[in-house]
């Protein structure tokens, strides 16, 4: 029985990916599904930045390839709570753009 393996968690596609042949689970870095929904909603959210969605693009990939190669919970936690500023940062920005636009368009000009 030196071969059997022991699942103690129903199978499931969902949990299991091959790597090289191997099935790996996906379960091993719990953090791997905050780290894809940030860069999504990043992603995302950087479709309206000032600069242009290209640039903002450029930047998140090399953002997140900067640190790739980090393993410790601990330090993708404070990474990922430092993405979660950015789209804070991100969304203010936007809503103070409308806000300047609406503005500009509905209130009169102060003389």
């Amino acid at each position: 029985m030196a071969n059997a393996v022991v699942c103690l968690a129903p199978h499931t596609d969902a949990h299991w990916r091959s790597v090289k042949g191997h099935l790996v689970s996906d379960m091993a870095n719990p953090l791997k599904g905050e780290v894809i929904k940030l860069y999504k909603t990043l992603l995302y959210l950087g479709r309206e930045y000032p600069q242009g969605a290209a640039y903002f693009r450029e930047r998140l990939k090399s953002a997140f390839m900067k640190n790739k190669d980090v393993t410790d919970p601990e330090k993708i936690k404070k990474l990922v709570a430092r993405g979660d500023f950015v789209i804070k940062e991100l969304e203010a920005l936007y809503f103070l753009r409308k806000y300047r636009a609406m503005k500009k368009r509905y209130c009169e000009p102060e003389k």
